[in-house]
């Protein structure tokens, strides 16, 4: 007995659409932390450069899944790794400076 194929004739020759990658930027990831996050970079400027770091890193990664430039999947994966280690140590000093405020 044949099975109906799940995929119609119409979606077999459709071109597959690219997949728009989320925003990961540090004002998307910690919405409630919006003052804190103000607060701490106009503070501190090495606090600052971490953002900024991480938000270029985040450009990076988005900018290379949209237009699906060519890049190692090692590559791709050592930047998501920096963007993910960059965001943790972030919040880190967010959570602090949100509950040295009370």
């Amino acid at each position: 007995m044949r099975h109906a194929d799940p995929i119609s004739h119409n979606q077999k020759n459709q071109p597959k659409e690219t997949m728009l990658s989320e925003h990961h930027d540090i004002a998307h990831e910690f919405p409630d932390l919006e003052d804190v996050l103000a607060t701490l970079r106009a503070k501190d400027s090495e606090f600052d450069a971490m953002v900024k770091r991480h938000d270029e890193v985040d450009n990076e990664i988005r900018e290379l899944e949209e237009k699906q430039l060519p890049i190692s999947d090692e590559e791709i994966e050592k930047m998501k790794y920096e963007r993910a280690a960059l965001k943790d140590r972030i919040f880190e000093q967010l959570r602090a400076a949100r509950d040295a405020q009370g």
